[in-house]
Protein backbone atom coordinates (compact mmCIF):
# COMPACT_ATOMS: atom_id res chain seq x y z
CA UNK A 1 0.00 0.00 0.00
CA UNK A 2 1.16 3.53 -0.68
CA UNK A 3 -0.50 6.69 0.56
CA UNK A 4 0.97 9.92 -0.96
CA UNK A 5 -0.40 13.38 -0.40
CA UNK A 6 -3.10 14.53 -3.13
CA UNK A 7 -3.78 17.78 -4.19
CA UNK A 8 -6.26 18.40 -1.49
CA UNK A 9 -2.89 17.61 0.86
CA UNK A 10 -4.46 14.75 2.69
CA UNK A 11 -3.12 11.24 2.68
CA UNK A 12 -4.86 8.84 -0.12
CA UNK A 13 -4.03 4.75 -1.55
CA UNK A 14 -2.55 4.94 -4.13
CA UNK A 15 -2.41 1.24 -4.92
CA UNK A 16 -2.45 -2.21 -3.15
CA UNK A 17 -1.47 -5.64 -4.55
CA UNK A 18 -2.24 -9.33 -3.04
CA UNK A 19 1.04 -11.36 -1.77
CA UNK A 20 1.69 -14.20 -4.36
CA UNK A 21 4.67 -15.63 -2.61
CA UNK A 22 6.76 -15.36 0.14
CA UNK A 23 6.89 -11.61 0.83
CA UNK A 24 11.27 -11.40 0.03
CA UNK A 25 10.32 -12.91 -3.61
CA UNK A 26 7.69 -10.39 -3.92
CA UNK A 27 8.89 -7.63 -2.55
CA UNK A 28 11.06 -5.76 -5.04
CA UNK A 29 8.29 -6.71 -7.29
CA UNK A 30 5.74 -4.35 -5.39
CA UNK A 31 7.77 -2.07 -4.37
CA UNK A 32 9.99 -0.68 -7.37
CA UNK A 33 6.56 0.44 -9.47
CA UNK A 34 5.38 2.45 -6.32
CA UNK A 35 8.67 4.57 -6.29
CA UNK A 36 7.88 7.81 -8.31
CA UNK A 37 10.61 10.04 -9.29
CA UNK A 38 10.71 12.94 -6.98
CA UNK A 39 7.34 12.32 -5.06
CA UNK A 40 7.30 11.24 -2.09
CA UNK A 41 5.42 7.77 -0.49
CA UNK A 42 4.27 6.12 2.40
CA UNK A 43 4.36 2.37 1.87
CA UNK A 44 3.01 -0.40 4.42
CA UNK A 45 4.53 -3.90 3.50
CA UNK A 46 3.37 -6.94 4.46
CA UNK A 47 5.45 -9.65 6.08
CA UNK A 48 5.20 -13.01 6.85
CA UNK A 49 5.33 -12.99 10.37
CA UNK A 50 2.43 -12.63 12.72
CA UNK A 51 2.30 -9.79 15.41
CA UNK A 52 -0.64 -11.18 16.91
CA UNK A 53 -3.31 -13.35 16.51
CA UNK A 54 -5.12 -10.84 15.06
CA UNK A 55 -2.64 -10.16 11.94
CA UNK A 56 0.73 -9.83 10.88
CA UNK A 57 3.81 -7.93 11.42
CA UNK A 58 4.50 -4.99 8.80
CA UNK A 59 6.97 -2.84 7.18
CA UNK A 60 6.58 0.53 6.86
CA UNK A 61 8.87 2.08 4.27
CA UNK A 62 9.15 5.90 3.72
CA UNK A 63 10.50 7.73 0.80
CA UNK A 64 11.44 11.33 0.68
CA UNK A 65 13.57 11.52 -1.97
CA UNK A 66 16.29 14.55 -2.14
CA UNK A 67 15.09 15.79 -5.23
CA UNK A 68 11.69 16.48 -4.06
CA UNK A 69 9.93 20.12 -3.41
CA UNK A 70 11.06 20.76 0.06
CA UNK A 71 7.32 21.67 1.13
CA UNK A 72 6.33 18.19 0.02
CA UNK A 73 9.35 16.76 2.57
CA UNK A 74 7.95 18.83 5.19
CA UNK A 75 4.05 17.80 4.32
CA UNK A 76 5.36 13.93 4.34
CA UNK A 77 7.59 14.22 7.51
CA UNK A 78 4.58 16.42 9.64
CA UNK A 79 2.24 13.69 8.69
CA UNK A 80 4.24 10.26 9.56
CA UNK A 81 3.55 10.01 13.16
CA UNK A 82 -0.19 10.38 12.18
CA UNK A 83 -0.46 7.72 9.57
CA UNK A 84 1.57 5.21 11.53
CA UNK A 85 -0.76 5.82 14.70
CA UNK A 86 -3.94 5.65 12.73
CA UNK A 87 -2.71 2.42 10.85
CA UNK A 88 -1.44 1.18 14.54
CA UNK A 89 2.08 1.44 15.54
CA UNK A 90 1.89 -2.20 17.46
CA UNK A 91 1.47 -4.17 13.98
CA UNK A 92 4.44 -1.92 12.73
CA UNK A 93 7.44 -4.29 13.27
CA UNK A 94 10.14 -1.81 11.22
CA UNK A 95 10.86 0.80 9.67
CA UNK A 96 12.55 1.62 6.40
CA UNK A 97 13.52 5.45 5.11
CA UNK A 98 14.74 5.60 1.95
CA UNK A 99 16.48 8.89 -0.38
CA UNK A 100 17.16 7.10 -3.42
CA UNK A 101 15.88 4.23 -4.89
CA UNK A 102 19.04 2.20 -3.89
CA UNK A 103 17.89 2.40 -0.04
CA UNK A 104 14.57 0.67 -0.01
CA UNK A 105 15.15 -2.40 -2.76
CA UNK A 106 15.72 -5.89 -0.70
CA UNK A 107 19.23 -5.27 -0.67
CA UNK A 108 19.16 -2.24 1.11
CA UNK A 109 16.58 -3.53 3.34
CA UNK A 110 18.91 -6.21 4.54
CA UNK A 111 21.69 -4.18 4.56
CA UNK A 112 19.54 -1.52 7.03
CA UNK A 113 19.57 -4.85 9.02
CA UNK A 114 23.43 -5.39 9.45
CA UNK A 115 23.85 -1.93 9.87
CA UNK A 116 21.58 -1.66 12.83
CA UNK A 117 22.65 -4.38 14.40
CA UNK A 118 25.82 -3.57 14.68
CA UNK A 119 27.18 -2.03 17.73
CA UNK A 120 27.88 2.07 17.30
CA UNK A 121 31.48 2.86 15.85
CA UNK A 122 33.49 4.85 18.22
CA UNK A 123 34.70 8.61 16.97
CA UNK A 124 38.40 8.98 16.99
CA UNK A 125 38.05 11.26 19.82
CA UNK A 126 36.25 8.09 22.16
CA UNK A 127 39.01 5.82 20.78
CA UNK A 128 41.31 8.27 21.99
CA UNK A 129 39.95 9.26 25.10
CA UNK A 130 39.10 5.32 25.70
CA UNK A 131 43.11 4.64 24.97
CA UNK A 132 44.21 7.45 27.22
CA UNK A 133 42.23 5.88 30.37
CA UNK A 134 43.51 2.55 29.93
CA UNK A 135 47.34 3.67 29.79
CA UNK A 136 47.08 6.09 32.25
CA UNK A 137 47.06 6.12 36.31
CA UNK A 138 43.90 7.78 37.74
CA UNK A 139 44.86 10.78 39.96
CA UNK A 140 42.61 13.50 41.50
CA UNK A 141 43.84 16.04 39.53
CA UNK A 142 43.98 15.85 35.79
CA UNK A 143 43.42 18.82 32.87
CA UNK A 144 40.31 17.04 32.28
CA UNK A 145 39.27 17.47 35.58
CA UNK A 146 40.73 20.75 35.89
CA UNK A 147 38.56 22.22 32.86
CA UNK A 148 35.84 20.61 34.61
CA UNK A 149 35.99 23.00 37.78
CA UNK A 150 36.34 26.34 35.42
CA UNK A 151 32.76 27.88 35.43
CA UNK A 152 33.47 31.09 33.71
CA UNK A 153 32.68 34.39 33.98
CA UNK A 154 28.69 34.80 35.19
CA UNK A 155 27.46 37.90 33.48
CA UNK A 156 24.23 39.09 34.56
CA UNK A 157 21.04 38.82 31.73
CA UNK A 158 18.71 41.43 31.21
CA UNK A 159 15.14 40.66 32.05
CA UNK A 160 14.40 41.61 28.65
CA UNK A 161 16.72 38.34 27.65
CA UNK A 162 15.13 36.09 29.77
CA UNK A 163 11.53 36.61 28.30
CA UNK A 164 12.32 35.92 24.61
CA UNK A 165 14.59 32.74 25.43
CA UNK A 166 11.56 31.52 27.51
CA UNK A 167 9.47 32.41 24.49
CA UNK A 168 11.79 30.51 21.93
CA UNK A 169 11.58 27.73 24.11
CA UNK A 170 7.51 27.48 23.45
CA UNK A 171 7.70 28.21 20.09
CA UNK A 172 7.18 31.65 20.10
CA UNK A 173 10.13 33.02 18.36
CA UNK A 174 12.14 30.86 15.80
CA UNK A 175 15.62 33.34 16.51
CA UNK A 176 16.83 34.79 19.05
CA UNK A 177 20.01 37.18 19.74
CA UNK A 178 21.96 38.46 22.44
CA UNK A 179 25.38 40.40 23.14
CA UNK A 180 27.26 41.36 25.40
CA UNK A 181 27.83 45.38 26.72
CA UNK A 182 31.23 45.15 27.50
CA UNK A 183 31.36 48.31 29.68
CA UNK A 184 28.48 47.46 31.71
CA UNK A 185 29.05 43.71 31.46
CA UNK A 186 25.50 42.72 31.08
CA UNK A 187 23.82 40.44 28.56
CA UNK A 188 21.46 41.88 26.28
CA UNK A 189 18.83 41.06 23.80
CA UNK A 190 19.78 42.53 20.27
CA UNK A 191 16.47 41.39 18.45
CA UNK A 192 14.12 38.23 18.57
CA UNK A 193 12.19 37.53 15.38
CA UNK A 194 11.32 34.57 12.86
CA UNK A 195 13.98 34.33 10.08
CA UNK A 196 14.17 31.62 7.00
CA UNK A 197 17.08 29.40 7.04
CA UNK A 198 18.27 31.10 3.64
CA UNK A 199 18.46 34.62 5.92
CA UNK A 200 20.06 33.26 8.81
CA UNK A 201 23.71 34.39 7.95
CA UNK A 202 23.08 38.16 7.32
CA UNK A 203 21.83 38.13 10.97
CA UNK A 204 25.86 37.05 12.06
CA UNK A 205 27.52 40.67 12.31
CA UNK A 206 31.20 40.38 10.99
CA UNK A 207 32.69 42.60 12.99
CA UNK A 208 31.56 41.76 16.71
CA UNK A 209 31.01 38.52 18.36
CA UNK A 210 27.02 37.36 19.37
CA UNK A 211 25.07 34.52 21.02
CA UNK A 212 22.57 33.19 18.73
CA UNK A 213 19.43 30.85 19.25
CA UNK A 214 18.29 29.44 16.64
CA UNK A 215 14.74 26.91 15.97
CA UNK A 216 16.03 24.96 12.88
CA UNK A 217 12.91 23.16 11.56
CA UNK A 218 13.88 20.18 8.97
CA UNK A 219 13.33 16.50 8.20
CA UNK A 220 15.81 13.71 8.68
CA UNK A 221 15.46 10.42 7.76
CA UNK A 222 11.66 11.16 6.88
CA UNK A 223 10.83 12.17 10.48
CA UNK A 224 9.55 16.27 10.96
CA UNK A 225 11.90 17.90 13.94
CA UNK A 226 12.83 20.51 15.62
CA UNK A 227 16.37 21.12 17.07
CA UNK A 228 17.53 24.86 18.56
CA UNK A 229 21.23 25.39 18.47
CA UNK A 230 23.11 27.45 20.08
CA UNK A 231 25.49 29.43 17.89
CA UNK A 232 28.73 31.28 19.36
CA UNK A 233 30.20 33.42 16.55
CA UNK A 234 33.31 34.83 16.68
CA UNK A 235 34.41 36.86 13.52
CA UNK A 236 38.42 36.09 14.11
CA UNK A 237 40.47 39.20 15.52
CA UNK A 238 38.54 41.75 14.31
CA UNK A 239 37.60 41.72 17.78
CA UNK A 240 39.13 43.07 20.26
CA UNK A 241 41.04 40.72 23.14
CA UNK A 242 38.39 41.33 25.71
CA UNK A 243 35.75 41.28 23.67
CA UNK A 244 37.08 37.61 22.70
CA UNK A 245 37.74 36.56 26.35
CA UNK A 246 34.02 38.09 27.78
CA UNK A 247 32.57 36.28 25.28
CA UNK A 248 34.23 32.84 25.92
CA UNK A 249 34.20 33.22 29.41
CA UNK A 250 30.73 33.83 29.57
CA UNK A 251 29.44 30.95 27.26
CA UNK A 252 29.28 28.45 29.65
CA UNK A 253 26.73 30.16 32.55
CA UNK A 254 24.95 31.68 29.75
CA UNK A 255 24.22 28.22 28.43
CA UNK A 256 23.34 26.90 32.16
CA UNK A 257 20.80 30.14 32.39
CA UNK A 258 19.43 28.97 28.82
CA UNK A 259 18.72 25.68 29.76
CA UNK A 260 17.45 26.33 33.28
CA UNK A 261 14.64 28.45 31.32
CA UNK A 262 13.42 25.39 29.87
CA UNK A 263 15.05 25.52 26.55
CA UNK A 264 16.42 22.25 25.65
CA UNK A 265 19.45 22.99 22.84
CA UNK A 266 20.01 20.08 20.98
CA UNK A 267 23.88 21.21 19.53
CA UNK A 268 25.90 24.20 20.25
CA UNK A 269 28.29 25.55 17.57
CA UNK A 270 31.14 28.11 17.36
CA UNK A 271 31.64 29.57 13.65
CA UNK A 272 33.66 32.30 12.46
CA UNK A 273 31.39 33.55 9.56
CA UNK A 274 27.06 33.78 9.15
CA UNK A 275 27.95 32.15 5.65
CA UNK A 276 28.96 28.39 7.27
CA UNK A 277 25.20 28.68 8.48
CA UNK A 278 23.96 26.38 5.60
CA UNK A 279 21.42 23.77 5.79
CA UNK A 280 24.32 21.09 4.42
CA UNK A 281 26.16 22.57 7.67
CA UNK A 282 23.61 22.35 10.33
CA UNK A 283 22.16 18.59 9.17
CA UNK A 284 25.93 17.47 9.33
CA UNK A 285 26.39 18.83 12.70
CA UNK A 286 22.72 17.20 14.02
CA UNK A 287 23.15 14.19 12.02
CA UNK A 288 26.49 13.06 11.32
CA UNK A 289 27.24 10.26 8.99
CA UNK A 290 28.80 7.72 10.85
CA UNK A 291 31.21 5.02 8.89
CA UNK A 292 30.99 1.63 10.20
CA UNK A 293 34.57 0.99 8.10
CA UNK A 294 37.71 3.68 9.25
CA UNK A 295 40.31 3.36 7.26
CA UNK A 296 43.61 1.69 8.43
CA UNK A 297 46.60 3.85 7.69
CA UNK A 298 49.79 2.15 7.03
CA UNK A 299 52.99 3.39 9.40
CA UNK A 300 55.66 5.97 7.39
CA UNK A 301 58.44 4.48 6.13
CA UNK A 302 61.77 5.45 8.26
CA UNK A 303 64.17 8.32 6.49
CA UNK A 304 65.98 6.90 3.35
CA UNK A 305 69.47 5.66 3.67
CA UNK A 306 69.67 5.49 7.17
CA UNK A 307 70.68 1.61 7.01
CA UNK A 308 69.46 -1.69 8.78
CA UNK A 309 69.04 -1.34 12.04
CA UNK A 310 71.16 -2.06 14.60
CA UNK A 311 70.31 -4.78 16.92
CA UNK A 312 72.46 -4.36 21.06
CA UNK A 313 72.76 -7.45 22.51
CA UNK A 314 71.39 -7.32 26.14
CA UNK A 315 74.30 -7.90 28.40
CA UNK A 316 74.92 -11.33 30.63
CA UNK A 317 74.76 -10.07 34.09
CA UNK A 318 76.10 -13.66 35.18
CA UNK A 319 78.90 -14.33 33.10
CA UNK A 320 80.12 -10.86 33.71
CA UNK A 321 80.34 -11.72 37.40
CA UNK A 322 82.08 -15.03 36.89
CA UNK A 323 84.44 -13.68 35.06
CA UNK A 324 85.55 -10.93 37.10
Amino acid sequence: MSHQTGIKEELTPAASSKPANKWQDDYNKMIKPLIVENQPAYILYRLDTKSSDSGYDWLFISWSPDTAPVRQKMLYASTKATLKQEFGTASIKEELHGTVPEDITLEGYHKYKRNDAAPAPLTTAEEELAELKKNTVTTDYSVETRHQTLSGVAFPVTDEAKQVITELGKGIHEYVQLKIDLEEEKIHLVTACDVSLDKLPTKVPSDSARYHLYNFKHTHEGDYMECIVFIYSMPGYSCSIKERMLYSSCKAPLLDLIQSLGVNITKKLEIDDGSELTEGFLQEELHPKVSLHQPKFAKPKGPPGRGAKRLTKVQDLGTSDRDS
